[in-house]
């Protein structure tokens, strides 16, 4: 094919400078659109033009289903009348008084499709070659109203209908021009229609008995590679509704970037893969020319769009990432398989048998498995297909069975730059690992250009999002959480809104506030401003503890962080169990670590079997880095004699201050109020946040101590140890003036 494509006589059109352009549905959805794309070609500098166009946007969706309805028996007429009307209030508004020769064609054109409609609901079925003639109107209808603009406004295009040009015939691989014959059609419609200009149909063709046929769905883009490589086209711009080819879906990645360059072979994987933008048979003319193709959007002319050519430039290891929703995997497994020759023959021919088409196969070097990712709707039929074909191996019990698993998503990572580049996989892997992502399979062709992972569906989106931003395709990505927005959380929350900017710049973080809590309320919600969270917490309703990891993990978003500035143990028994669910904390509250024993060692069997870590540094030392520095030391052999020091700052603050001028209670006010106690100014008085610390620090040092082991002498009296705080801070109040008084 390539062969008869490069060795064809050029086009009568080839000694003029010609750029090929397709224009997608989104592009021609209306008059607005319509008459923007005429402004588009009018206004570009190239003497020689060809305009492929599809039809307005959701018009071929709108004639398969009228061809359905007839086929169905029901009425049809109601929606062929408003697909008409949608036609005709285009063309007036395109034409204005110059709209009757158009409005005229168009009633010509709806009565024929109207006859054909009406034959198919006699008839029950459409039949392939009138279904396909109903279901290329769309493009005849878009063409016209497009030339007739233009002609309104002054330039000189010719009107081709693809079906007088071009001749495909249909084959197992899909759809496959006849060159010389497309040419020699080219050629002589030339002689008839001289124009430097063209608007040519897309999707529609003729086969080659002459019937009216369409390339397939997406076929307007390989259509506009076919004018494209007839006219001799020295570029196609595909115009869409997107900056161009995105490093990964924006549905699912909101900070997917539009990539300035691809190569042939990057844009295929992805093209196959799942990128919707470009189709993949689109670039089998354009490889065959070394035609430049360039992705732009029709909203943004602006842009300079995607460019795909032979090299694709510089840029890192992988330009992109895919997701194939909607699979399943399908396995066979036995000792009977290992060295025998034939087996994955066997499975394809069985496969290929029951038409079913293969996403991906993984096999390992034993040989003991093989296994193929299908579509979730033909993996029964897939599975039937494996277990007739051999039934006789298990029944013999050389073959275990055909197991079958739905609900599989293939993640695909894409770039030249894989090749030969040591630790890309390793990349990859390790941000699913730390996004809790299980791989169930896996493959990696020998061109490194490309590495599939088989994925659950319900970890797809936040595998995706991990591996984008493995790659540096965008930030790290975090769901935040603050629990105890008082004076240390509301000191952190603003330390973030004025430290996010640089975050996300210099060290590519991008935390997304998305829980508030406190002892009464809680604030969920999608993406929060960390310089808003007051507004969010007066705003929130009564609170929820249970409902705070899944709204987290429901995000999506590769990782999960709780950062617990309170105080409570009511918190600090949640904290297995977040870590089980793979949700990173992050504490100063003491009551996790320093707790019962049996919840400590719940929470380091969380953090072993959930991957999530516990960072609680702040609990001793106020932040500084006793606890690292302890186990560094204990892990280069040292041992531990003493641990001396001024276990609690608040203590030492209020004796230091303390020489009778003013009241005990007072300095504890100030305290209090200076942040420098703990929420409750009882902890500290009584001993327990310097029992608590002792605690921590002793089981960092192996011991199992717990903390009715520690022997305290409170400061606060046995009568005030109960009840709320505020009833404490009064009663002491007046205790202290009592006692000083006495």
């Amino acid at each position: 094919m390539n062969a008869s494509l490069l060795e064809a006589k050029p086009s009568p059109a080839v000694g003029l400078r010609t750029r090929a352009h397709k224009f997608g549905g989104s592009s021609l959805a209306d008059a607005t659109r319509i008459r923007h794309v005429a402004g588009l070609l009018m206004a570009a500098d190239e003497p020689g033009q060809v305009a492929v166009v599809s039809a307005m946007q959701g018009v071929t969706d709108a004639l398969i289903a009228l061809s359905e309805a007839a086929a169905g028996g029901r009425d049809w007429r109601p929606d062929w009348q408003v697909l008409q009307q949608r036609h005709e209030d285009t063309a007036r508004a395109l034409l204005g008084e110059q709209a009757a020769d158009t409005l005229a064609w168009l009633r010509g054109q709806f009565e024929g499709l109207a006859g054909l409609l009406q034959a198919v609901s006699v008839l029950g079925s459409p039949g392939r070659p009138a279904f396909e003639r109903i279901q290329g109107l769309g493009e005849v209808f878009s063409s016209r109203l497009l030339w007739a603009h233009l002609a309104a406004r002054g330039a000189t295009h010719a009107l081709l209908d693809a079906r007088e040009v071009l001749v495909v015939r249909h084959e197992e691989l899909g759809v496959a021009v006849d060159w010389p014959r497309s040419r020699a059609n080219l050629a002589r419609w030339r002689d008839a229609h001289p124009q430097a200009r063209v608007v040519a149909t897309g999707f529609i063709a003729s086969s080659e008995d002459g019937l009216s046929t369409v390339l397939g769905r997406n076929g307007s883009d390989y259509s506009g590679a076919i004018f494209a490589a007839l006219f001799e086209a020295e570029e196609l711009h595909i115009w869409t509704d997107v900056d161009g080819v995105l490093s990964a879906d924006p549905r699912l990645v909101p900070e997917a970037v539009a990539l300035p360059a691809l190569s042939y072979r990057e844009a295929c994987e992805l093209a196959y893969f799942g990128a919707k933008v470009i189709h993949p048979q689109t670039l089998t003319p354009a490889i065959a020319r070394n035609l430049p193709v360039l992705i732009r959007n029709t909203f943004r002319p602006e842009h300079p769009g995607t460019r795909i050519t032979a090299d694709g430039g510089p840029g890192g290891p992988v330009k992109g990432l895919t997701l194939s929703p909607g699979l399943a995997l399908v396995s066979l497994e036995g000792a009977g398989l290992i060295g025998v020759p034939g087996t994955a023959e066997r499975v394809f021919a069985a496969l290929h048998a029951a038409r079913i088409s293969v996403v991906m196969i993984s096999q390992g070097s034993s040989e003991h498995s093989i296994c193929c990712v299908v579509r979730e709707g033909e993996a029964a039929a897939a599975a039937a297909a494996l277990s007739r074909a051999f039934e006789r191996e298990q029944a013999a019990g050389q073959v275990q069975g055909v197991q079958r698993i739905g609900g599989i998503s293939v993640l695909a990572v894409v770039g030249d730059g894989m090749a030969g580049t040591p630790g890309v996989a390793a990349r990859l892997f390790g941000a699913l690992a730390r996004a809790r992502v299980n791989v169930r399979a896996i493959a990696q062709g020998a061109s490194e250009r490309n590495i599939s992972v088989a994925v659950a569906a319900e970890d797809a989106t936040r595998a995706l999002r991990a591996a984008h931003a493995a790659f540096w395709l965008s930030a790290q990505t975090v769901a935040l959480a603050v629990i105890g927005p008082g004076k240390v959380g509301g000191a952190l929350l603003d330390q973030l809104d004025a430290a996010m900017p640089r975050l996300r710049r210099d060290a590519g973080l991008d935390l997304r506030l998305r829980v508030l809590a406190d002892s009464r309320r809680a604030w969920l919600g999608e993406h929060g401003a960390a310089g808003d969270w007051r507004m969010h917490l007066a705003a929130a309703p009564a609170g929820d503890l249970d409902a705070l990891a899944p709204h987290l993990l429901g995000a999506h978003l590769p990782h999960a962080v709780i950062v617990d500035c309170s105080a409570s143990d009511t918190v600090a028994e949640r904290y297995a169990g977040w870590l089980a669910a793979g949700i990173h904390v992050i504490t100063p509250n003491k009551h996790a670590v320093a707790g019962p024993w049996p919840r400590r060692q719940a929470i380091e069997a969380a953090c072993l079997a959930g991957g999530a870590r516990l960072r609680y540094e702040a609990t001793v030392g106020a932040g500084l880095p006793v606890i690292q520095t302890l186990r560094d030391l204990l892990d280069t052999g040292d041992q531990l004699v003493a641990v001396e020091g001024i276990l609690s700052g608040t203590l030492a603050w209020l004796f230091n201050r303390y020489d009778g001028a003013l009241p005990f209670s007072a300095l504890v006010r100030e305290a209090h109020a200076l942040g420098y106690t703990e929420p409750d100014p009882r902890e500290d008085l009584s001993g327990m946040d310097v029992a608590r610390k002792l605690v921590i620090l002793a089981r960092e040092a192996g011991l199992a101590l717990s903390l009715d082991q520690v022997q305290v002498e409170s400061l606060v009296p046995e009568a005030m140890r109960g009840g709320p705080r505020e009833q404490f801070m009064a009663t002491w109040n007046n205790w202290t003036r009592h006692c000083t008084n006495a």
